[in-house]
């Protein structure tokens, strides 16, 4: 079992004007049926509202405490600004108490400032990008992840995703300069079942170990292969492969290059 190093972080419970309760659903829906299977249980949260417009412009703010968010997988940061106002941001690596941040338009692109993504130089990492002008950070927001600046051009940003897809982005949106923090958080081991259960992750059962009335992949002696052409669900439903993006999404256009997928050993 391994955990994450929160050295980093300042011993202060979260502010409690920033915080609000949850209810979990346990994987059900507004009519009580479970439509996400092994969830439930866990640990009591306390979610904290995390700004991601980031929208208080040309007011330059002072980063007062780094703290863990149990909702995501980044660290977040308390900022105060000049005004007193104190609002939780998605903390980028390398941050530090007492760092100064602004968003402006042409603010310099120097680690957590938010500017414009066109005033951004190329070859910059960037984090809690703006899909749509003034919606607030959409992409890129869990731990050690970035974009990077590609090119500028006909009012378009073109950014490299981690998962190694290109696309187009209006270069009037926003974007935080850095890397999300916490980029060892992917080299965790959870090492046992009953950590897994205080995250709120039931048993699952694969369908291999099934009976044949269970699951299309159950019975047989021994470990037994799949036995059908293609991947299924409990349910029979073709899945494994199969694209679910549609074919006429109003943003395929402004993708340049699809994720490179890997191969199959």
């Amino acid at each position: 079992m391994s955990v994450v190093d929160y050295s980093v972080l300042s011993k202060v419970k979260p502010t409690k004007r920033l915080t609000s309760n949850i209810q979990n659903s346990a994987g059900r829906n507004n009519q009580g049926r479970i439509t996400m299977r092994h969830q439930g249980g866990g640990v009591k949260k306390t979610y904290r509202m995390v700004d991601f417009q980031q929208n208080k412009l040309n007011v330059p703010g002072k980063v007062e405490t780094l703290e863990y968010d149990p909702y995501r997988t980044a660290f977040i940061m308390k900022v105060v600004y000049r005004d007193g106002d104190r609002r939780y941001h998605i903390a980028p690596e390398g941050v530090k108490v007492g760092d100064a941040i602004i968003t402006a338009e042409n603010a310099a692109p120097t680690l957590g400032n938010r500017l414009y993504l066109k005033n951004i130089p190329v070859g910059y990492g960037v984090y809690n990008i703006e899909l749509h002008p003034g919606k607030g950070g959409q992409l890129i927001r869990s731990a050690g992840n970035q974009a990077q600046i590609l090119a500028q051009e006909s009012g378009y940003t073109d950014l490299k995703m981690p998962s190694g897809e290109v696309r187009k982005v209006l270069w009037g949106n926003f974007a935080s300069i850095g890397q999300t923090s916490n980029s060892e958080w992917n080299l965790v081991s959870i090492g046992k079942a009953g950590r897994s259960r205080m995250m709120g992750i039931r048993p699952t059962v694969r369908g291999t170990a099934m009976n044949p009335v269970d699951h299309p992949y159950g019975g047989g002696e021994g470990k037994q292969p799949r036995g059908t052409k293609r991947p299924k669900t409990i349910w029979g439903k073709v899945t494994g492969g199969h694209k679910t993006r549609h074919r006429k999404k109003y943003s395929t256009r402004l993708i340049v290059s699809r994720r490179v997928r890997k191969s199959r050993k």
